[in-house]
């Protein structure tokens, strides 16, 4: 892609990796840069010709999918195709012409609804379910925007499989991008990526995303969760938004994010989902198409006339007729400003456009009767001859109209409860940047320095980009109205600082940057798709794709049984936690098939088994005494014992403990702070636990306790890492790869070479493990033709070079292994 973004304002992520699945392109020939832009509505306007018959269509100007086509479509290498519905109803027999008109003329492939499916999907399960909640809106009765209709959700599932089924009409899989918008198709990535497991797909959310506490109520959360996460990258207004997904993520899926260089990572199935984090702008070309109008400059001179000639003040709100603008809430907080300032009475006008709605129901006729009644009580309480305080604006006006307003108004008030972006202060901005013609309309000089005012809520998505704004809590009345007047008194000087802020930043990240950006972490994110080794599991929603490097297979059962049989001196090194023993389990002794399956490996005189584990010595010693020839090392290979019978020895150096006397305190301190978190003092070690602590919590006290005792122990002999759920110090050059070394060491001294190696383990400490015996391929301590197994727990990066699901396949291949040792011994050892 030419002209390149930098990586300055972006927070991406997402190195995604897909299926081994055929994936069969489309017949249609395609550039190597097209994208197929997915929305709930096409850009497109459709009119029936009353006299000649039959539709006509013309593109949407105002909407933010065709701008971003108008932004950068016009490159040699980007070509876009639009998929989506139409605002009119097409009559079944006129569907298939409107169709070809649509793909020839505009680039555009409809997705047809019937009235009732549209209705249950769009006003039922979307503005009635998905919309309020992540708005922060709970269904806590059933007037207060419905409870959970499961029939809506089918219509949702089936409108998003609609949609998929399009973009398979016209997509080429190895070439294409696929850049899906918004929460009315969050399940759509599901079905697409279960066809083409390798598609390079994009999602943008331009609603908020709710806090893990509200979006836990839905019923269908996981759905939705695993459906955005088989994107490839998952685009967010700001940071809030991203952080409440990834805590979902986390809280509901156990799912841990990174942030490498910058970008937002999450690991997924061994693929890498990226989240962006980088707000919407507007169309600067469209604006100043529009700013130039003669009509706009008529409208302006209206306006001057109306108000400025008058000597009054404009203040300007422009919102949609909805629950979350806050139209009623600034009605108020002007109220209280007149109430407050009796020298404004007069000379101050509140102007509030009020946009149509875009759902409907009660709760949009009570917001539209509640301001009319506040309207009316603040004219009757605050109006004079020739004055009225409040001007409501209760229809939708053109847009050239309404730029008009913006050039006017001194102040722009956008005081919604919540809202995923909100471009009117970036509109308002704009349009006080003006041009020359609209400078002489408003009577100022070329050097005429510019000026602009904004109030903002703190709860909508461009609030964070807007530094120079008032930022207000809409609910705080008294706080909105000193706002209303402290935009009013500031300083010209000031007002014209924070305008030359606003614009340089809005003038600068436009919707043409905006879509960019997030193409390009798109093609970054999908380099390495035909590189790796992909393949769907799961049924229906909770369908995903497994994603691998080539060289990163999963352990066959019949493969590893078949060199065990035909190997002679064996070595098998095991990890406990989270490998023989699952992570969650409560009780962490372990279950006497699990001895009975060491017992009979053991007693195979070619295997030299290994337990490998960050336990205490006396922990393990009374936990597999009956495995009498079982090798245990202790507290990461600190301690090593050969067989049961044996000595424990150590091996490295014994360690002076005396840092212990610095470390605990520090660790208790955390403990005190974190409620679920415990400390464990072994030997040789200190391990901070928050396993059973608030995950998000405890890994932010996790992150700063690692550095605190880094910064105390810096002239101590110690380590100290950070683990699963845990933070540990223990003494330095002490690791598993120790144990390792010294088992392969062992078989060399005794005039052998060990012709099959089986390591398990599951988290990073094992790593230490995987890099010996990788590493022992290459060396002396191998025989040439030696079969060697390195093998972790789930599907993730390791060095090891096979993976298992879980502790329960991990059991399983034990106990097929303790089988043929059984049968070659001829032990009578139940297995």
């Amino acid at each position: 892609m030419s002209h390149r973004i930098p990586r300055v304002v972006t927070a991406p992520g997402i190195v995604p990796d897909l299926d081994e699945s055929d994936d069969t392109a489309s017949d249609l020939s395609s550039p190597r840069n097209r994208t197929i832009i997915v929305a709930n509505q096409l850009p497109i306007r459709a009119a029936r010709r009353p006299e000649a018959g039959g539709w006509s269509f013309t593109w949407d100007q105002d909407s933010l999918l065709h701008q971003v086509k108008d932004s950068i479509g016009d490159r040699n290498d980007m070509e876009f195709i639009y998929i989506g519905s139409l605002r009119a109803e097409i009559p079944l027999s006129e569907q298939d012409e409107v169709a070809q008109i649509l793909l020839e003329t505009f680039n555009c492939v409809p997705a047809f609804l019937s009235a009732d499916l549209l209705s249950r999907f769009y006003h039922g399960f979307c503005k009635q379910q998905l919309w309020p909640l992540f708005h922060y809106m709970l269904p806590l009765s059933s007037d207060l925007c419905g409870r959970f209709d499961r029939s809506l959700w089918q219509a949702y599932v089936s409108v998003n499989k609609i949609f998929a089924d399009k973009i398979l009409e016209v997509i080429n899989p190895d070439d294409d991008f696929v850049w899906v918008h918004d929460y009315h198709l969050m399940v759509l990535p599901t079905f697409l990526r279960k066809r083409f497991n390798r598609v390079k797909l994009g999602f943008f959310l331009h609603s908020p995303f709710p806090s893990s506490e509200i979006y836990r109520t839905l019923p269908v959360r996981e759905e939705l969760l695993r459906s955005l996460l088989n994107s490839d990258l998952i685009g967010f207004h700001t940071f809030d938004y991203a952080r409440y997904f990834l805590s979902c993520c986390s809280r509901m899926l156990g799912l841990t994010y990174d942030s490498k260089r910058g970008y937002i990572e999450l690991e997924y199935y061994g693929r890498t989902v990226s989240i962006k984090i980088l707000p919407v702008g507007i169309h600067m070309g469209q604006l100043g198409s529009v700013l130039s109008l003669p009509e706009t400059e008529v409208k302006v001179a209206k306006l001057i006339k109306q108000f400025h000639d008058r000597d009054r003040i404009m203040l300007l709100g422009v919102d949609d007729m909805d629950i979350f603008k806050g139209i009623s809430l600034k009605l108020l907080a002007f109220e209280q400003f007149l109430m407050q300032h009796e020298e404004w009475r007069g000379r101050v006008v509140l102007v509030q456009i009020a946009n149509p709605a875009r759902g409907r129901g009660k709760d949009v006729k009570e917001v539209q009767t509640e301001s009319n009644v506040m309207v009316k009580r603040i004219n009757e309480a605050f109006g004079q001859p020739g004055y009225k305080p409040v001007i409501l604006i209760d229809k939708l006006l053109q847009f050239f109209e309404r730029m008009a307003y913006y050039v006017v108004a001194e102040c722009c008030l956008v005081t919604a409860v919540r809202d995923g972006m909100n471009l009117i202060p970036y509109e308002y901005v704009i349009a006080r940047q003006g041009n020359e013609n609209l400078d002489k309309v408003l009577g100022l000089s070329s050097s005429t320095m510019k000026k602009s005012m904004l109030v903002v809520s703190e709860f909508i998505g461009c609030s964070p980009s807007l530094s120079g704004a008032i930022r207000v809590n809409p609910w705080n009345i008294d706080a909105v109205a000193d706002a209303m007047n402290s935009a009013l008194e500031m300083a010209e000087a000031e007002k014209q600082l924070r305008h030359e802020k606003h614009y340089r930043y809005v003038s600068s990240h436009d919707v043409g940057y905006w879509a960019n950006s997030f193409l390009q972490d798109l093609e970054r994110t999908c380099k390495d798709h035909n590189r790796r080794r992909s393949w769907g599991i799961g049924f229906g929603l909770g369908f995903r794709v497994v994603a691998l490097d080539p060289n990163f297979r999963k352990l066959s059962m019949e493969h590893i049984v078949s060199a065990y049989r035909r190997t002679r001196t064996r070595a098998i090194l095991l990890d406990y936690d989270g490998t023989l023993m699952p992570q969650v389990s409560i009780k962490k002794s372990p279950c006497p098939k699990s001895i009975e399956i060491l017992s009979s490996l053991c007693h195979d005189k070619h295997n030299i088994v290994f337990l490998v584990s960050a336990r205490s010595r006396g922990k393990l010693s009374e936990w597999f005494s009956p495995c009498e020839n079982l090798g245990l090392a202790a507290e990461h290979g600190y301690f090593l014992r050969v067989t049961g019978d044996s000595e424990w020895q150590t091996c490295v150096p014994v360690a002076d403990c005396s840092w212990k006397q610095i470390a605990e305190p520090v660790m208790r301190l955390y403990t005190e702070t974190t409620d679920g978190s415990t400390i464990e003092d072994k030997e040789t070690a200190l391990v901070w636990c928050y396993e059973d602590a608030d995950p998000d919590f405890g890994s932010c006290q996790a992150k700063e306790l690692l550095g605190h005792l880094e910064s105390v122990l810096a002239n101590e002999p110690v380590s100290v890492k950070r683990g699963t759920n845990n933070v540990e110090v223990k003494p330095q050059g002490v690791s598993k790869g120790l144990v390792a070394e010294r088992l392969l060491s062992t078989i060399r001294e005794r005039g052998s070479l060990a012709d099959f190696v089986l390591c398990i383990g599951d988290d990073r400490s094992d790593e230490d493990m995987f890099e010996v015996i990788s590493t022992a391929m290459t060396g002396p301590s191998l025989a040439p033709n030696t079969e060697v197994f390195a093998c972790t727990v789930a599907c993730k990066p390791s060095k090891a070079k096979y993976y298992l699901d879980d502790t329960t396949e991990i059991f399983r291949l034990m106990q097929g292994l303790a089988f043929v040792s059984q049968q070659a011994t001829g032990s009578s050892l139940p297995i």
